[in-house]
Parts: structure tokens; sequence; C-alpha cells
């Protein structure tokens, strides 16, 4: 697999309000600091610099965040209306999004609901641990450079910092790659990235519905060290039910795809949180540093 570079940008969704790209692995959305050589908004600068607002620090508005190591859908605004309407449905929890990670070992069970609180990590334990579930569905079972590992879909229900990866270790099944959250022994270190995409995007604004769906790149024509041989749930399937189902409606309780049963408690923010936030993503400013 080839590392990222200015020019091999991928877009899976046009609008005039929104794009949605493939981000590559190891590549940071945005960087202040001059040895980031290619970053998502270096390349978004490159390929339409007709479309950066020269009004913000970075030039474009990203809805929302991936980390460095994780490819896939990204949603950027490229007006400030955008950016609001699509603040809204993250807030709202109106968004579906589901990921593809290989992870470490044979998952026992097809489905299943994870639901571990996550916090901040301090010196004296998890801080502040807030309500976070995931639905994992178990793709494939194989071999991955001869260690046993699981292909799965993730859905985030809650939207917590690494909520993915620490849920994922926690089940005793860290991402593959996954340098925080992995096994330790330098046996993350092998493998050339860590194996979590950003598969499936749906952002329902009132505007449009903006939804994107990259492609798989846990396949062996793009990885011979990943070797399937037993098939559990067809991935095509689970795309085709992510796109008939209807979007969350969390005040209703609406389900999910293999949603618990019970609705989840909700966090209410303060006006002051909301206001911040909104400020934040609208005008995506940050000072130089000094």
């Amino acid at each position: 697999m080839e590392p990222g570079s200015m020019e091999n940008l991928s877009i899976v969704y046009r609008s005039r309000d929104f794009l949605v790209v493939n981000k590559h692995w190891d590549v940071r959305i945005d960087s202040k600091t001059w040895r980031e050589t290619v970053t998502l908004q270096k390349q978004l600068r490159h390929r339409f610099p007709e479309l950066a607002d020269p009004g913000t620090y970075y030039g474009f508005r990203f809805c929302h965040q991936l980390d460095f190591s994780t490819s896939g859908a990204l949603c950027v605004a490229l007006s400030k209306a955008a950016a609001g309407s699509a603040y809204r449905c993250f807030k709202e929890r109106r968004v579906t999004k589901a990921y593809l990670a290989l992870v470490r070992g044979h998952v026992q069970e097809s489905r299943m609901t994870i639901s571990y609180a996550i916090g901040r990590s301090s010196t004296e334990g998890c801080e502040n641990p807030k309500p976070s579930y995931t639905e994992l569905v178990v793709l494939e079972l194989g071999l991955y450079a001869g260690d046993p590992v699981s292909k799965v879909l993730l859905q985030p229900l809650t939207g917590r910092t690494h909520q993915l990866r620490v849920h994922c270790s926690a089940r005793g099944h860290p991402v593959v790659g996954d340098l925080t959250y992995g096994r330790g022994g330098g046996q993350e270190e092998r493998p050339f990235r860590m194996m979590l995409h950003a598969l499936y995007l749906r952002v329902p604004t009132d505007a449009e519905r903006v939804e994107a769906c990259t492609t798989d790149p846990f396949v062996p024509a793009l990885d011979a060290c990943w070797s399937p041989h037993t098939l559990v749930h067809p991935l095509n399937q689970l795309i085709q039910a992510l796109r008939a189902a209807p979007d969350p409606d969390p005040a209703a309780g609406s389900p999910q795809p293999c949603s618990p049963t019970a609705p989840h408690p909700v966090t209410r923010e303060t006006e002051a949180q909301r206001a911040s936030c909104l400020q934040w993503l609208l005008e995506w400013t940050l000072e130089p540093d000094s």
C-alpha cells in the first residue's frame, strides 16, 4: 500500500455544500507544524484551491474527526451554513457511521453490543466516565501474518474519543496495528498501518442527505498478510441494511441495526458547551504557534 501523498486524495461524495473524502491512513487532518508535509487540508488545497475559505485558519471546515491512523470517510463542509447544519446532526446523534476493523483473535459472538463507560485517563484512574455503546458484527475469521484475527463491522452509538479502539481492546480483541491500545512486545509495530477504516457515513442535514460508502481496504488483494478462511456475515448485505435503515432518532429511542433494546442515557450539554462547540466548528480558526 502506497503512503499518502499530495496526489492520492479520493473523493467519494461532492455537492455544492459538502465533500466526503476517503482519508488515507497515517495522514493528519491538519497540522500547524512544518514537518507535516502531507495533511488532508493540504491535499484539499492542492486539489480544490478555489474551495478554500481564506476566513478560516485551515481553509476547510471538517465536520468531524478521524484519528491520524484511521482511514476512510470524512465529511467537509464548504460553507458556514453547511457546517452548522452538519454540526446539529452530529450533536443530535442523527448521523450514521460504520467502520471496518481487523481485530486480534477470533471473536466468538457473531454480534454483540459493547457498553463500557469511557473517561479521561489520569493518575487517579478513569476520570469522568461516560456511557458508551458500540455495535460489533463479525464479518470474517482468518489469519493476519499467521496470527488469528477477525474482520468486524463496528457501529458507534455514542461518540467518545478513541471509542472503537478502547471498546475492542476492553473486549480482549484490540485493533491490529493499534500502538496505543494494542498488544505489547512490539507486536503491533509489524503491520504497516492500524487496521481501522471508516466505511460508511450518512449525515441527514435539512438541505441534503450526505451519504457515502468507501471501498473495503481489508482484502487479500490489497494486503497479502490478511488471509480470511470463514465467512460469518456478508459485508454487502450489512451495507444494504445500513442504507435502508432510517436515520437515528435518539429522542424517540429508535433502534439501530444490532442496537440494544433499552434506550441509551443521553447527557445534555450546557448552552455554554453548545456555543463553544458551534464556534469551533463554524470558524475552525486556531492561533498559530507562538
